[in-house]
């Protein structure tokens, strides 16, 4: 297990720490901290392209290498990130080409992180000379175990970009992609509004413009911005691996908020890195379904350091942030506790930002493991030093465990994408917030669950959630069709099916190319204000707690062989359909016609557990959160208690913990914020002695 921490060398040297005669002194202090807190990795480099490369062609590595030889004498490994997030002030004013332009065609001014354009030629050309120049360099010093390309790469104003060369790579993009100029006007719409063109160098990048652009073209600029950040991605990759074949790639990511599609990241990389701000959100089941994504972007073909088949949580925030409105203290216990939920959910390494509060800078008051005045007495620093300890127990115990889930939710960038767009059926349908109301019950309930592409292998999986897939390829309808035709259980929901990926309606009925599947057709599909409701009632073995409502969004289905399950009780269609369920091949497909609140949502989960016979991990009281890594030998499983109150938990039978030794049976109050980590008491039959008098007597048991 790697414990460790961001650090950032360049801000602990003389005049800001470190003295005139010894400018690197602090660093020896540093390390001695991190050796008490038990960190074992640190990541260093991702914003160092001007000190690495103050002037072209001039590289001074000299002082990372003294950085790494330091780590080397404390046995602490390194991750070294490329700087290529930052260029330097003088390729900027040099070269201020490279340079992003908005979607108004104004540059962006140099001065800061991420200010540069991808579709840079000159840029491209800059990057790999620093990239290798760092891995000719550093790449063979022993303790550098992987590399982190860029630096939260797709946020910002990094996309899109709007220059020349831009427009030029577009262009390139639809011809690689329609071969002709007849098919990119058919396939686009572009006889809509008269926009069809007879030169590909004649199609608009998507500026500023007196009303909305296709919406084809719109999807299309999505992919295309999408594909150049990860063709930069793979750029450095594949020099790394050439010239460091032995150091695995990564790149630090937030999940669902990048203009990119993180699956290809994942992809390119070795294994993906995530960029968490758990600490920050109020909701574990929020988190966790950040979590859940970030460790399904790459489920095959991980190469980590240490062999683990997980992720890491390379960014994991040590306290408050900057950039909220009111950032308030991360409270005592939550920082352990986030920790333990990155973990239980996969993570085989965790390392926290910042390392220190810095004293420049406009993120100064942004926490850090240290504060401040680096002495190391502050709460957060014996926090994480207890964290640290504590996984020094651990990291044998998890080594090749995993988690497995029986559950999936399908998730498509484009689908994403398409439905930001402008001139939606209603504005204020969120794909997010739907897609958290079917993890928050999945994981209210305690049953594992992956995310996947609708194109993905999905045999392995008892049910498949796809929550409104309103763009869907031919190729992902009939994926689909073939889970639910093998015995597998679909559940999808409105605004499924109402484009192609050309963005083209289609013709033959709502949803495309799946009526069959679900045995009925859409006729129409009303709209309300958040305001407003209609109401599901319900037949059948379906269980209801609460009443509930049907909102924003009721499709009015023309049944053509489904099972009923529920209909609207109000307006013109009451009576009609709203929840169905048809008999497809060997497996069951669901669909739901509108949305609700998060009650329909949990008792859905719980009608679902029947029906598939899925159950959860353990019986456990619904506030505690359940995660379980396991191996072919051992089941390891978390219980968290993210609320501010002790939680009573009774064992039915009797659960080692490994934090402590200790044997659970019985009643036991979790503490708030409290963390168990368990595995069955394995109970083996006493071996038996011969008494004095020949009777056997059984040898006692020892603990676990």
């Amino acid at each position: 297990m790697y414990f460790g921490t961001d650090y950032h060398p360049e801000h602990w040297v003389y005049p800001f720490a470190g003295t005139p005669d010894d400018p690197e002194a602090r660093w020896k202090r540093d390390v001695e901290l991190m050796v008490a807190a038990g960190i074992n990795v640190v990541r260093i480099g991702e914003f160092v392209w001007g000190l690495c490369e103050p002037s072209e062609g001039e590289y001074d590595f000299k002082w990372l290498k003294r950085v790494m030889d330091l780590m080397a004498e404390a046995d602490i490994k390194v991750v070294l990130s490329t700087p290529t997030a930052v260029p330097p002030i003088w390729l900027t004013k040099k070269h201020p080409e490279i340079l992003p332009v908005n979607e108004h065609g104004i540059a962006l001014n140099p001065g800061t992180r991420h200010t540069c354009c991808l579709n840079s030629d000159l840029y491209w050309d800059f990057s790999k000379k620093i990239v290798r120049a760092m891995a000719e360099a550093l790449g063979k010093h022993p303790q550098l175990i992987a590399w982190q390309i860029d630096n939260n790469i797709g946020a910002h104003s990094l996309v899109p970009c709007f220059n020349k060369e831009t427009e030029r790579d577009w262009h390139a993009w639809l011809k690689a992609k329609y071969q002709t100029v007849e098919k990119l006007n058919n396939m686009l719409g572009l006889r809509f509004w008269s926009q069809t063109v007879n030169d590909f160098n004649n199609v608009p990048m998507p500026m500023v413009a007196p009303d909305v652009h296709n919406s084809a073209i719109l999807l299309d600029w999505r992919r295309f911005t999408s594909d150049t950040i990860v063709a930069f991605v793979r750029m450095q990759a594949d020099l790394l691996h050439e010239m460091t074949p032995d150091a695995p790639v990564t790149s630090n990511v937030r999940v669902f908020g990048q203009r990119l599609d993180l699956f290809d990241v994942g992809d390119a990389l070795d294994f993906v890195s995530l960029n968490s701000n758990a600490t920050v959100k109020t909701k574990s089941s929020e988190n966790a379904c950040e979590v859940d994504f970030l460790r399904s972007l790459k489920k095959t073909g991980v190469k980590m350091p240490d062999g683990a088949e997980g992720f890491w949580a390379i960014e994991q925030k040590a306290g408050h942030v900057n950039w909220q409105d009111i950032n308030a203290l991360v409270r005592p216990d939550v920082v352990r506790l986030f920790t333990y939920q990155l973990i239980s959910r996969g993570a085989d390494g965790i390392l926290y930002f910042y390392w220190r509060q810095p004293r420049i800078g406009p993120e100064k008051f942004y926490g850090g493991v240290l504060s401040h005045d680096g002495r190391g007495e502050n709460r957060v620093y014996k926090e994480i030093s207890r964290i640290g300890e504590e996984l020094r127990k651990l990291g044998g115990v998890l080594k090749g465990t995993k988690v497995k889930a029986d559950v999936c939710i399908l998730y498509s960038h484009e689908n994403d994408w398409t439905l930001s767009m402008p001139r939606q059926p209603n504005r204020h349908f969120n794909l997010r917030q739907h897609v958290q109301m079917f993890h928050t019950a999945l994981h209210d309930r305690n049953i594992p669950v992956d995310f996947a592409r609708p194109t993905e292998d999905l045999s392995k999986y008892k049910i498949v959630i796809a929550p409104s897939l309103h763009m869907l390829a031919g190729g992902e309808a009939d994926a689909l069709k073939l889970y639910v035709h093998n015995g597998g259980t679909l559940v999808a929901t409105c605004n499924t099916g109402l484009i192609d990926e050309h963005h083209t309606a289609p013709d033959t009925g709502f949803p495309h190319d799946m009526t069959d599947l679900f045995g009925l057709e859409i006729d129409e599909f009303d709209q309300m204000s958040p305001e407003e409701d209609n109401h599901l009632a319900f037949r059948g073995t379906f269980h209801t707690s609460h009443l509930h409502s049907a909102k924003l969004w009721c499709d009015l289905i023309e049944p053509k062989g489904c099972q009923i399950l529920a209909t609207y009780t109000k307006d013109f269609y009451a009576g009609k359909p709203a929840m169905t369920m048809n008999n497809f091949g060997a497996g069951k497909a669901i669909y739901i016609g509108t949305t609700s609140q998060q009650n329909f949502y949990i008792d859905l989960v719980a009608w679902l557990r029947q029906l598939c016979n899925l159950h959860p991990l353990l019986k456990v009281p619904d506030t505690i959160e359940v995660s379980l890594r396991e191996n072919a030998e051992t089941k390891i499983y978390f219980l968290l208690n993210h609320q501010n109150t002790s939680i009573r938990i009774t064992f039915f039978k009797p659960m080692h913990e490994f934090l402590t030794g200790r044997t659970f049976e019985g009643n036991y109050d979790l503490p708030p914020h409290g963390v168990l980590i368990l595995d069955e008491h394995r109970v083996e039959k006493p071996p038996e002695r011969p008494a004095a008098n020949g009777e056997a007597v059984a040898e006692p048991v020892p603990a676990m």
